[in-house]
C-alpha cells in the first residue's frame, strides 16, 4: 500500500509534465508545418560535398 501512495503522486507528476511539455511545445509552433517537414525529406540535394 506504501508503494502506491509512493508511485501514484510520481506517475501523476510525470503525466503533468508531459502535458505540460505538449502544451509548450504547441504554443512554440513546433507542430505548425507537419506537411513542409514530410515533402522536405522527399527533396534531393544535389549540391552535396563528396559525391561525383
Amino acid at each position: 500500500m506504501t508503494s502506491i501512495a509512493f508511485l501514484l503522486p510520481i506517475a501523476l507528476a510525470m503525466g503533468l509534465f508531459g502535458l505540460g511539455a505538449f502544451f509548450w511545445a504547441l504554443k512554440r509552433g513546433q507542430f505548425s508545418d507537419l506537411d513542409g517537414a514530410a515533402a522536405r525529406i522527399l527533396i534531393d540535394d544535389e549540391d552535396q560535398p563528396g559525391q561525383p
